[in-house]
């Protein structure tokens, strides 16, 4: 059961469980945007309980990189290839939106990103590794957003 993000009237549909669930949304909207604004491309979710395969792609990801593990509960997922870049979402119920974006023809642009929503504090996998930086988004409020360079390959 996907769901078409639409940016222009944001919905908390599957978002409902997250205690910044409008927050979460109005940051799921800037990303849905984004996407159609650079690329043409509708940004689909899926629930979280149906895309196992894109939680472990990313889990994997984190785990080998940077050793994280997050304890928060992911509610969806998308993943859609756009031009020569793979992108792979996660939207976690504690309002973090994480990102792969994985460049399939130059390894040195591959990155995974972290968004934090509106309100909401640094996870405790992330605070203290890195530094994050504030952007001003109408959907969203204020995003609080960091990254770091995927050195391997998967």
């Amino acid at each position: 059961m996907s769901y078409i993000v639409d940016f222009k009237n944001v919905s908390t549909i599957g978002l409902d469980a997250s205690p910044v669930a409008l927050q979460l949304a109005g940051l799921r909207a800037n990303e849905a945007r984004y996407f159609m604004n650079k690329y043409k491309h509708e940004f689909t979710v899926i629930p979280a309980n149906l895309s196992q395969n894109n939680i472990d792609y990313v889990n994997k990801i984190l785990k080998v990189e940077r050793d994280i593990e997050f304890s928060a509960k992911p509610l969806e997922t998308s993943s859609f290839q756009v031009e020569n870049i793979k992108f792979t979402y996660i939207f976690y119920e504690d309002g973090l939106g994480l990102n792969v974006m994985y460049t399939v023809d130059n390894p040195k642009k591959r990155a995974v990103g972290f968004k934090l929503s509106d309100g909401m504090e640094i996870p405790k996998e992330l605070d203290g590794k890195f530094k994050f930086a504030r952007q001003k988004s109408k959907l969203a409020g204020t995003i609080r957003g960091s990254f770091f360079v995927i050195k391997g390959e998967y």
